[in-house]
């Protein structure tokens, strides 16, 4: 028996410590960090902090004047594990931990597991109590634990807090009122879930929140830790999924934050070819070592156990698998098999996510892995990384190339609406028009789209409905819905302005109808990761710029959906089809309620026995310009007569 364990054995309250020099600690937090704490019945916090390369810590703050060594830490582990008990300390005293280093500088820094932050630009950590908040949601839980995501509708609206709706004066709202006007927006516009971008604490307001100074604070700016919980508790009562962007791929160099934390590498890599994103300009967590990953375990723990949150989305997945990502000129370090894969940060995805799913069976754990790394979304014990979801990127990248196309030349790029069902089903996708489309001069959703504004939001309504249409979950970046025409702006809002204008009110009616046709429709999405829910009917009419294809239930209910990416018309559009009776139309993005002409089918469209690609009956459809319309299969073809009547000899 080591002698750490021998100890432990003698006194249990080691044991923290001992887990988390084992990198087996996902509660850390509850150890770590500031807890107010009764000793030699006195109240006051104790502080604890992990520093290996530290001479000395002190804690600082409003209460001693900032003055260094005035409250000096000692080692409770002999090692690395540094405490203090201070009597007299309260709830919102601010505090950061002076670190002398060994060069003998003196670095002040935020506390890692700090559950509360001052308001930028402050940067001190705050003392704050996260227990006693009185959760209502229980019902909501129960019920997401019997619905899986897999054969459920998820049509996830993502959201920038700081910039989705902003007070008159400009000022951020806070977190219940936010909660308040976006849950009834949401509710009312049909979308399943929300996925926020990063609320865990960053200093910068004019950024997405992915340069984290914080991982177990949520952003002061909107309010208190508990505001968050209330704004989470709300959205449930509401019936809506909140996902939470989370960044265990990079950190930031923020002074106070873990950059060097104890004066040298420390949650970073040592190695110089693996600790930097240099196009970032960030630090790269190390993986392998135990401390770094409990600290990362307990953080996504935190957020689902404490705040009750349903999903992760983890970012940038693919920067942690590949030893060589954005690193020019040779300048990384091969793993022990001279390969590129870094196989400590694949060990760490597979245990988090094993973690994650023990926490809350029902969670999503969501990559964001933009290359062909296979089994993202498979069980580790088959060699996968065991997330559940994962983003689609490539048909993000293609169908944004595609709809900035002159419709004279996307036919010869029909491959971009079509290639995604090449490797739809490798994994479990979201299908995401996401954030990242609308920065960086690349303009809004419905400004990459071809013509004047009218043009544009017609193009819009058909292509979302091909989103909707298209094997996947879906994920829609705050703004389209409305016809935003700006690209993001951390400094406003969105342009609720527009709504004022009779065409947006309609483009805005078009997303909440199509949100609850989604809904309502078994076949679009129960079987959403098999070919069983899919089957093409005219995937190669590049030259009309069509696609047309069946998605099924779990009954084998039909429904055909045809998207029309041209500026053309089709009034006798002829494809094969399965032997039914007839097709019967359920939605079209045309309708004049939505702002269309109306051209479309309104009454059934009648199967016919005249062959058709492949097929043994056919129908013939009215398909609007840059739309798309969706009709239900329903009866069953009748049979030819003559073997009818076969069929009534045999009988006889």
């Amino acid at each position: 028996m080591r002698p750490t364990e021998e100890k432990i054995q003698k006194d249990p309250s080691d044991l923290p410590i001992y887990l988390f020099k084992q990198g087996n600690n996902c509660e850390a937090y509850r150890y770590f960090g500031a807890h107010l704490e009764t000793r030699a019945g006195e109240s006051g916090v104790v502080f604890r902090v992990w520093a290996p390369h530290a001479a000395a810590i002190s804690v600082v703050g409003d209460f001693n004047s900032w003055k260094p060594g005035s409250h000096p830490m000692r080692k409770v582990d002999g090692d690395s594990v540094w405490e203090l008990f201070i009597p007299g300390m309260k709830e919102y005293d601010v505090y950061k931990y002076c670190v002398t280093t060994r060069a003998g500088d003196l670095v002040y820094k935020a506390d890692p597991y700090a559950f509360h932050a001052e308001t930028r630009p402050a940067t001190a950590s705050k003392l704050y109590d996260i227990s006693g908040f009185k959760w209502t949601d229980g019902a909501f839980r129960e019920k997401k634990a019997k619905h899986p995501v897999y054969t459920s509708p998820l049509n996830i609206y993502e959201v920038h807090l700081g910039s989705w709706k902003k007070r008159g004066n400009g000022d951020f709202i806070d977190y219940k009122d936010l909660a308040k006007d976006l849950a009834a927006y949401v509710k009312d516009m049909g979308y399943t879930a929300i996925e926020l971008l990063p609320v865990t604490e960053h200093p910068l307001d004019d950024s997405w929140g992915y340069q984290c100074t914080g991982y177990f604070a949520p952003t002061s700016r909107f309010g208190t830790p508990k505001d968050f919980m209330w704004f989470v508790n709300h959205m449930h009562k509401n019936g809506i999924l909140v996902l939470l962007d989370w960044v265990p791929s990079h950190f930031c160099k923020d002074a106070q934050g873990l950059y060097e934390f104890d004066g040298t590498y420390c949650y970073e890599y040592s190695d110089p070819n693996k600790r930097e994103h240099a196009a970032w300009g960030t630090r790269v967590f190390d993986y392998g070592r135990p401390e770094v990953k409990s600290f990362l375990f307990s953080s996504a723990r935190f957020w689902l156990e404490e705040y009750h949150i349903d999903g992760l989305r983890v970012d940038a997945v693919a920067s942690m698998l590949y030893l060589d990502y954005d690193r020019q000129g040779g300048a990384w370090t091969p793993n022990q098999y001279g390969g590129h894969e870094n196989l400590e940060a694949i060990e760490f995805l597979r245990e988090l996510n094993t973690m994650a799913f023990q926490t809350d069976p029902s969670v999503l754990m969501i990559a964001e892995e933009s290359t062909a790394w296979p089994l993202v979304t498979r069980p580790p014990d088959v060699g996968g990384l065991g997330f559940n979801l994962k983003w689609n990127m490539g048909w993000m990248n293609d169908m944004c190339h595609y709809l900035k196309l002159d419709p004279y030349f996307r036919q010869y790029n029909h491959k971009d609406i079509t290639f995604s069902m090449m490797y739809a089903f490798s994994e479990n996708f979201v299908l995401p028009i996401s954030h990242d489309e609308v920065v960086h001069m690349k303009g809004s959703i419905v400004g990459k789209m071809p013509g004047d504004y009218d043009n544009q939001l017609r193009c819009l309504r058909g292509f979302y409905a091909y989103l909707l249409a298209h094997p996947g979950k879906k994920l829609l970046f705050m703004g389209a819905e409305i016809g935003q025409w700006h690209e993001w702006d951390s400094d406003g809002q969105l342009d609720w302005y527009l709504l004022d204008r009779p065409e947006n009110q309609k483009l805005r009616k078009f997303f909440r109808e199509i949100n609850a046709f989604y809904k309502k429709t078994a076949a679009l999405w129960e079987v959403d990761f098999d070919w069983a829910g899919f089957e093409w009917l005219v995937p190669d009419d590049n030259h009309n710029n069509v696609v047309v294809f069946l998605r099924r239930d779990k009954k084998g209910r039909d429904l055909m959906c045809a998207v029309n990416f041209s500026p053309n018309t089709y009034t006798n559009y002829r494809m094969g089809v399965p032997p039914h009776r007839r097709y019967v139309p359920v939605f079209n993005t045309d309708d004049p309620a939505y702002g269309g002409d109306g051209f479309g089918d309104s009454e059934a469209v009648m199967v016919e026995a005249v062959p058709s690609h492949g097929k043994e009956c056919s129908a013939a459809i009215r398909i609007p310009a840059f739309g798309a319309v969706f009709l239900r299969g329903e009866g069953t073809f009748p049979r030819p007569r003559k073997k009818q009547q076969a069929k009534e000899l045999e009988k006889t």
